[in-house]
């Protein structure tokens, strides 16, 4: 299970918002107006993977919905807790791809840095919603076997800081590592995958864009939204502002039954992500993760999907359908 965030007596703004997360699937019922079996809950999923979503994110759901795209990403369901062959706990093989603790290499030239175990939001489809953050936390050794890795490598161009979500860590504690990374000679390029720019767009702040700014690297930010109706215009305000310091910005979905898997739905994402200054670069076919299974796509239904995004928008906006394999040398093409 993730871990639950800590926040300390001089939290920033952010940081309060963040620690009021609703947890209970009752309480989250309630807001949007449902009646407490609305949705088939799923105690032992619950368990497993504890229900946590911002009060800002639930706003933008529609109330008396039970099939609101939103909705369906965060509640845990009793379809979680059906076993299938195929759906497994490493999906995408990162424990194998792990040189030392935190440190994932399985492209050339690219390593992904599990800088915490903590999100702001638990997606029920996360592929790492079984990881094992406890033997793979970095920043309880203070970086320092990751950055040697890193700088012991020269072919080592890009670091991606991942997770769970590395903006849930503080700026005091981002800032130094961004620096460290900044040092090595051979990087060219920091980035940063991450969801709170939607979630919870006020963590975009002025301490974050700070040290963004000032890093030698270049910065990326490859955000994660899956519908149009999560970028409402304070998200809008974070990308924006996030763009005016320099940051690359690039989107990546997950293609998940019952949220977005109609023409319309990814075509309204794509045109609202460019709206807010945001590149559509992948559409990502489920990793089958267990618990995971009643969002799947069956790959005809993506087939058509793909040509429909094609013939309705213009090629920038189309967004590459791609899969992660275990041991591939990159992410591939899903047909």
């Amino acid at each position: 299970m993730l871990p639950r965030i800590p926040v300390s007596g001089q939290a920033t703004a952010w940081q309060k918002l963040l620690a009021q997360a609703i947890h209970n699937p009752d309480e989250l019922l309630e807001m949007l107006d449902l009646p407490p079996h609305a949705l088939p809950l799923g105690p032992l999923a619950r368990r497993q993977f504890a229900l946590r979503v911002p009060r800002g994110y639930v706003a933008r759901m529609r109330k008396g919905d039970p099939h609101d795209p939103l909705l369906r990403q965060v509640f845990p369901l009793h379809d979680e807790e059906t076993l299938l062959p195929g759906y497994v706990v490493d999906p995408v093989g990162d424990l194998a791809a792990m040189p030392v603790p935190g440190v994932l290499h399985k492209y050339h030239g690219r390593v992904l840095l599990v800088t915490t175990g903590a999100c702001a939001i638990h997606c029920r489809y996360c592929f790492r919603r079984h990881f094992p953050y406890g033997d793979a936390n970095p920043a309880s050794q203070g970086w320092d076997a990751a950055v040697d890795y890193i700088a012991s490598d020269t072919t080592i161009i890009e670091v991606i800081l991942s997770g769970g979500d590395p903006l849930t860590l503080p700026d005091q504690r981002l800032a130094p590592l961004a620096q460290r990374l900044s040092d090595i000679p051979h990087l060219k390029r920091l980035r940063i995958h991450t969801r709170l720019p939607i979630v919870l767009p006020e963590r975009v702040d002025e301490a974050l864009l700070h040290w963004l700014r000032r890093s030698r690297l270049k910065p990326v930010m490859v955000i994660h939204a899956n519908h149009a109706n999560e970028l409402d215009t304070a998200v809008a305000s974070a990308l924006s502002s996030l763009a005016t310091a320099g940051v690359v910005l690039l989107n990546q979905s997950v293609l998940l039954r019952g949220v977005n898997d109609t023409p319309d739905a990814l075509t309204a994402l794509s045109e609202r992500l460019f709206e807010t200054g945001v590149t559509p670069y992948y559409l990502h076919l489920l990793d089958k993760v267990q618990g995971a299974s009643h969002f799947d796509v069956e790959p005809g239904h993506a087939r058509q999907l793909m040509q429909a995004l094609r013939n309705r928008l213009p090629g920038y906006l189309v967004p590459r359908l791609v899969q992660e394999r275990s041991g591939a040398p990159s992410k591939l093409p899903a047909f």
